[in-house]
């Protein structure tokens, strides 16, 4: 409990302190957001805002996770590692898209291969070795199953394992992706699914099998191979986003970029297929999943009708053209995305209180 508590306070006091010293990096060296012409027009103000502020809620995180096992004295685990090097991994792909945005002022960053390239790369890497490291029990960090609030079914297998996993990781980053484009929505939302998985981590340790001689109901318990540590990740990446959104709410000084969105979306994916929670992800990060789907609609929508459901996709441009401040937009669909986790935290406890 306490790794959990100094993992989230270390994350919020960096960020809060660091954030505006990269604010001042980033604009000495003139790297401020490219704004696309097609576009709401409210947003030409945004123009120059300093980006890639992702980094700062990557490092502090990592930086609070290890900090928080030093002090501690506790051992870090595969399963902790191996969400950073996603997220990390899916930051630097982020990170050169943005650069390359920046100083070619191209719109559109990396080509649209190479930046795939990077995704499957780290995507890959992450699905792979977590089936390595079992532990004295034959856990691995993920499994080949798949999840909602646990395993069940039938093995799929490594391939198609690799394969689903890759598409958990491209749904995930590029749904908070589509989700940053307004001051604080994606930064907001992200610590309430964070923070549902420093519930769900936390619970699962509660209710390991590895302790099942001490529950008064083994038949019960969660086989998740590193559950306390998954939970101090998420902790940590809740304080760093916490702290980050004090400076990136509206009007922000600084955006998080692709740096920091792609980021996002790998932890949050990292942390599903190792807490066995794969398909609970669509409920716990429902708004991610409401605005993808409003783009996928949108697309389908013109090719096929040549008509629009929406005035502009992502969902949250459409609200802004129908009148809606941004800060409005912003605050309603952070009451939505609190629905959704309320809603996947009762649905994790239901599943757990139905094997009793």
């Amino acid at each position: 409990m306490r790794q959990i508590l100094f993992a989230g306070a270390i994350g919020l006091f960096l960020t809060l302190v660091g954030t505006p010293l990269l604010i001042k990096l980033l604009a000495r060296k003139g790297y401020g957001q490219f704004i696309r012409d097609d576009g709401p027009r409210t947003h030409g103000s945004k123009k120059g805002t300093p980006t890639m502020g992702g980094i700062a809620f990557i490092l502090a995180t990592i930086i609070a996770y290890i900090l928080a096992k030093v002090i501690t004295g506790e051992p870090m685990s595969f399963s902790g590692a191996l969400v950073l090097f996603l997220m990390a991994g899916m930051g630097l792909v982020g990170f050169l898209d943005d650069y390359i945005k920046i100083v070619k002022q191209r719109s559109l960053g990396l080509r649209a291969k190479a930046k795939m390239a990077g995704q499957l790369i780290v995507g890959i890497a992450f699905a792979v070795l977590s089936l390595q490291f079992a532990d004295s029990r034959g856990n691995t960090p993920a499994s080949t199953h798949l999840s909602f609030v646990e395993d069940f079914g039938w093995s799929i297998g490594p391939v198609l394992f690799c394969v689903w996993a890759l598409f958990m990781i491209l749904a995930m980053s590029n749904g908070v992706n589509l989700t940053d484009g307004l001051d604080g929505l994606a930064t907001g939302a992200s610590v309430m699914v964070f923070g549902a998985y420093t519930f769900i981590g936390l619970w699962q340790f509660q209710e390991s099998c590895a302790n099942a001689a001490n529950l008064t109901n083994p038949s019960a318990c969660f086989e998740v191979r590193d559950p306390l540590d998954l939970a101090v990740v998420a902790s940590a990446l809740m304080g760093a986003c916490f702290g980050f959104l004090w400076w990136n709410t509206s009007p922000a000084k600084i955006f998080m970029g692709d740096t920091g969105s792609l980021a996002l979306g790998g932890a949050l994916a990292g942390l599903a297929i190792l807490s066995r929670t794969e398909f609970l992800l669509a409920i716990l990060g429902g708004l991610f999943v409401m605005i993808t789907m409003s783009v996928v609609i949108q697309v389908g929508s013109f090719k096929m009708t040549g008509k629009r459901v929406f005035r502009m996709a992502p969902l949250q441009h459409h609200f802004e053209l129908k009148g809606w401040s941004e800060v409005l937009v912003v605050v309603r669909f952070w009451i939505i995305q609190g629905m959704c986790v309320i809603v996947g935290l009762g649905l994790f406890y239901a599943g757990w209180a139905a094997k009793k």
